[in-house]
């Protein structure tokens, strides 16, 4: 090919590289705004069929088929038509992602994921009131409340299988009752990493997690697997095991309505539940030794 030619055909190629980056951003200014456009249909429709609610943010774009409504503290979700109201979390089953609790996390690092709607709202007033009351309960940011009696939670019905000991042997103990799907556990067991423990982590599914933890379980190198998990990575050397322990874990839970994860349980019996930081939990470790 001559020079002539090889001017000719970087001309062209570069001809189409920008033909294709105006018609790509062309489609993205399409897409932006009729994500815009949605959103101003909902914010107009909540408004009319939702009065009460001071909705602050609305979010056509991050779940095909829903837009994610932030008011106040509370998260909601509702179909691009405003006509149906989806109470209760969002689950990514592809990255394995618990939407809901990650943009509650966004919005205040330093809060707790509270519970799902009640499921007696509907009966608590006109369709209107019940609305109000779904849009507000199903997902919410709880500040964590220091009860006037500390909980205790005795462990002793546990059998030793269905715990996964890692850390420190020589540090204090504490007992987790984790998901391995659970960002806040994730976030924990980094914060235990650091600290001078070991850990007793009793997997529980809270966010349909059975078959990691039974994976988890099995492996050849439990601990290893545990933090595999919580990094999202692949499980080494998994196989079958008997994982009657992790059935004890469940019906423990079931039995102590522990209905949620982080449940951090203290040597003398004392708990808490949601994630703590650091230094929160140095000083309460400390207190069992007092």
């Amino acid at each position: 090919m001559s020079a002539i030619d090889r001017v000719r055909s970087l001309t062209r190629r570069s001809r189409l590289l920008v033909a294709t980056g105006a018609a790509l951003s062309v489609a993205g200014i399409a897409l932006a705004a009729d994500v815009g456009s949605a959103e101003s249909q909902v914010q107009a429709l909540l408004k009319a069929r939702l009065p009460k609610t001071a909705v602050s943010a609305i979010d056509c774009g991050k779940i095909a088929g829903l837009c994610e409504i932030t008011a106040g503290e509370n998260l909601f979700y509702v179909d691009t038509s405003a006509r149906y109201l989806v109470i209760g979390r969002v689950y990514d089953m592809q990255t394995r992602q618990d939407i809901t609790a990650a943009r509650l996390l966004e919005m205040n690092p330093d809060m707790l994921v509270g519970s799902s709607a009640r499921a007696n709202a509907l009966a608590a007033g006109g369709e209107e009131e019940a609305g109000q009351q779904l849009a507000a309960a199903p997902a919410r940011l709880e500040r964590p409340a220091s009860p006037a009696k500390a909980r205790t939670l005795s462990l002793s019905s546990l059998p030793k299988d269905g715990a996964i000991v890692w850390g420190n042997p020589a540090g204090p103990t504490v007992t987790v009752f984790s998901d391995f799907r659970c960002g806040y556990c994730r976030a924990l067991t980094g914060v235990l990493k650091d600290m001078n423990v070991r850990v007793v982590e009793r997997p529980i599914s809270v966010l349909g997690s059975r078959d990691l933890a039974d994976r988890v379980y099995c492996a050849k190198n439990r601990e290893a697997a545990l933090h595999a998990a919580y990094a999202g990575q692949p499980i080494k050397g998994e196989a079958s095991c008997n994982t009657a322990g992790l059935d004890a874990n469940e019906a423990f839970a079931q039995r102590n309505g522990l209905n949620g994860t982080p449940v951090i349980v203290r040597s003398d019996g004392a708990m808490i539940e949601g994630y703590r930081p650091r230094a929160f939990l140095e000083a309460w470790l400390r207190e069992a030794r007092s």
